[in-house]
């Protein structure tokens, strides 16, 4: 599976925060959108860097009590794990678990088209599964079998 197969059913909205951002307005921002996940960039389409659920964390770990008034540009991650539309699940997947990171920011070229969820992830792989379990099923008892 593509990719982009993926990104078709789900919302392409990719969230954007400002460096300047602190890390308790983008965690209120997780919480109010129920996402765990957003790019920061100074302008529509910049990526500077990402910040995650896991991002948070470890600044807290990191920082302590300090962490949450810091700003994003301090905490943010800069190397970005990314993908194209055109790879498939598999390689992506490993990229997650290559680089230990949840989310993976999709590009077209030099554009983010959508981020792609260790949630996606699962998502995806359990409806192959069901769908290998039914065909199974049917051609075990000659039913819908072509």
């Amino acid at each position: 599976m593509h990719i982009c197969q993926i990104l078709r059913s789900k919302s392409p909205e990719i969230f954007s925060v400002t460096p300047d951002h602190t890390m308790v307005e983008v965690l209120q921002l997780f919480r109010d959108r129920n996402i765990g996940f957003v790019v920061v960039g100074r302008s529509p389409g910049e990526c500077l860097g990402t910040l995650s659920e896991r991002d948070c964390c470890y600044a807290v770990a990191e920082y302590g009590s300090e962490a949450p008034l810091m700003r994003v540009g301090e905490i943010m991650n800069r190397t970005v794990a990314t993908c194209s539309t055109e790879d498939f699940l598999p390689f992506v997947m490993s990229i997650m678990t290559e680089r230990r990171t949840r989310h993976v920011l999709v590009m077209d070229g030099n554009d983010a088209v959508g981020v792609v969820s260790i949630g996606d992830v699962v998502k995806h792989r359990l409806e192959e599964a069901l769908q290998a379990e039914r065909d199974m099923h049917d051609y075990i008892c000659g039913a819908n079998y072509r």
